[in-house]
């Protein structure tokens, strides 16, 4: 190969064209650094490209579940609800895009396959499954930590003759399931919000759970004429609050009514008049607004008791209620934002069929087979999760100093990191909302936004000091991984019986570990400009 055939170098690469992505290149462009995207989808949007099933929904509020970086497009873009839904952020995500003029430097339809780092040029190489090759000195992974649907292990699940739909990957289009008979797999995050908005429409819905769930119940609503003006009009207050808040979200958000029930008083001091007090007045978060919960599993497992109190009070048929209740410490799964989802269970059209009872043997041509029976279908819908976290780098062939392989270190040693940024033996390449950041447990886009600053800066001082390289220290990533860990060690994150996409609990054979940082989101700020303000400590910069 001849000079003129190898690649450009690029200063920066960036993996995803998702809220991260998009807002890295921009910060990047605005310090001088020639960076440019890959991503695999047809259009930006990331997570919320694909994911267009019917009833996707944020469960932050739409003013702050976005940009704070640029004064004009707060201004210029106009939201309709309070949370906002899929099509909604999509067409928000598009709009930043051809404000900022991003689509230049991004490829859209391509995607990583491998990507090796080659230590004498310090450069990462990487491969597009297009068979495409490219060199970047840098490497920021903005792919996301809901961007790796998993694949059900069900037999059977190719030889069902109706249709197959995934949410994570739900047609363009749309698809039309007026009067068909629906199976709807699994009642995660995801389930919770398909159900109720597929069920007015079906002829039969059959709901196959595998884990009940805990909802929080929520109002979303139009903006009162006038009232996003307003708002908007205190942009600069609400983001300064958004920032000094612990999940990034002052407002109300299914995180920030977590915050709030620390606060409250314990379950375990509470008379029983007070405990049904609480769900006849608020319904099921009445039975999960006390204080002890997150700490003291007996207290845990009494809200969980009254919970089902309170479904049987909302569910018609005893059986069907008894079987919603959930079998995991409330707050060990993210919660859950329900608009009708127990109301729907009273439905004549809607059947819950627990897995639990009659778990599935295989898929059939007709429908699903379980141990007690056949459920005929025309549609199956399945919504069963993400491979959180780590997922989407580890489906990418990564290999580091002396071909490390990222995928066999995750594997091996859980999902380590430093910061949530570096994985030591991975110089130059950046993770945004890595394990060990506090993107799980906050605002996302409140999170990141500090992530792309902190990467961008630090990519501006190598270049200014001449450095060529930074890698994650083992010791410091070890350090880190203790302290995040040590976080929740009291909290029932950390109790046997939690298995969550927080921890990996929810993907077969993958090693457990609580993937957040929960110190909060200005601690977390506060540790990484310390960090950088003393020239990077627990970074090897060369």
């Amino acid at each position: 190969m001849t000079d003129a055939d190898e690649p450009e170098v690029l200063d920066a690469l960036i993996v995803g064209a998702g809220f991260s992505g998009l807002y890295a290149l921009h910060y990047l462009r605005q310090r001088g650094v020639h960076a440019r995207v890959l991503e695999t989808a047809e259009n930006v949007g990331g997570t919320w490209l694909v994911n267009r099933y019917p009833g996707a929904r944020c469960d932050i509020e739409s003013i702050e579940y976005s940009y704070s970086f640029s004064e004009e497009i707060q201004q210029e873009w106009t939201w309709t609800e309070t949370m906002p839904a899929q099509p909604e952020i999509e067409a928000y995500l598009r709009f930043v895009a051809d404000r900022l003029d991003l689509r230049r430097d991004i490829a859209f339809n391509t995607t990583v396959s491998a990507m090796t780092f080659d230590g004498a040029a310090a450069e990462w190489v990487v491969d597009t499954a297009a068979g495409q090759r490219l060199r970047a000195r840098f490497v920021i992974a903005a792919s996301g930590i809901l961007s790796a649907p998993l694949q059900p292990d069900i037999a059977g699940i190719d030889d069902f003759a109706g249709t197959t739909l995934y949410t994570g990957r739900w047609p363009k289009e749309g698809h039309d399931l007026t009067g068909r008979r629906v199976g709807v797999v699994g009642t995660g995050s995801t389930g919770v919000q398909l159900i109720p908005v597929v069920a007015r429409d079906v002829g039969q819905l059959y709901v196959f759970q595998r884990s009940a769930a805990y909802t929080l119940p929520w109002e979303v609503r139009q903006f009162a004429p006038g009232e996003l003006d307003e708002l908007k009009a205190n942009y600069g207050q609400i983001r300064a609050a958004q920032r000094a808040h612990p999940v990034g979200a002052a407002r109300l958000s299914a995180f920030s009514v977590l915050l709030d029930m620390l606060s409250r008083p314990p379950l375990k001091s509470a008379s029983r008049d007070e405990q049904l007090r609480a769900i006849s007045e608020h319904g099921v978060l009445g039975a999960l607004n006390w204080g002890d919960l997150f700490f003291d599993i007996e207290a845990n497992r009494m809200a969980t008791r009254l919970y089902g109190e309170a479904i049987a009070r909302i569910v018609h048929d005893p059986e069907t209620a008894a079987a919603l209740v959930p079998t995991y410490p409330f707050a060990c799964k993210r919660p859950i934002i329900d608009q009708g989802y127990y109301e729907t269970f009273n439905r004549d059209n809607v059947s819950l069929v627990d897995l639990r009872r009659e778990p599935i043997e295989t898929v059939t041509a007709a429908g699903i087979r379980t141990s007690r029976g056949d459920y005929d279908l025309d549609v199956i819908v399945y919504a069963t999760g993400f491979d959180a976290m780590t997922g989407a780098l580890s489906r990418i062939d990564v290999r580091g100093r002396d071909g490390q392989s990222l995928r066999d270190t995750w594997a091996e040693q859980g999902p380590v990191s430093y910061l949530g940024l570096q994985v030591a033996g991975f110089p130059n390449l950046f993770t945004v909302q890595g394990p060990g950041s506090p993107s799980a447990a906050t605002n996302f886009v409140t999170a990141l936004e500090q992530h792309v600053e902190w990467i961008g800066d630090c990519i501006t001082y190598l270049r200014t000091a001449g450095m060529r390289t930074i890698e994650a220290l083992p010791t410091a990533q070890a350090e880190w991984i203790e302290h995040t860990t040590s976080l929740v060690a009291a909290t029932v994150l950390a109790h046997p019986t939690c298995n969550s996409w927080y921890n990996g609990g929810n993907v077969p054979g993958k090693k457990r570990m609580y993937m957040g940082y929960t110190g909060g989101i200005p601690e977390y700020r506060r540790r990484c400009d310390e960090i950088a303000a003393a020239g990077y400590t627990g970074f090897r910069l060369g």
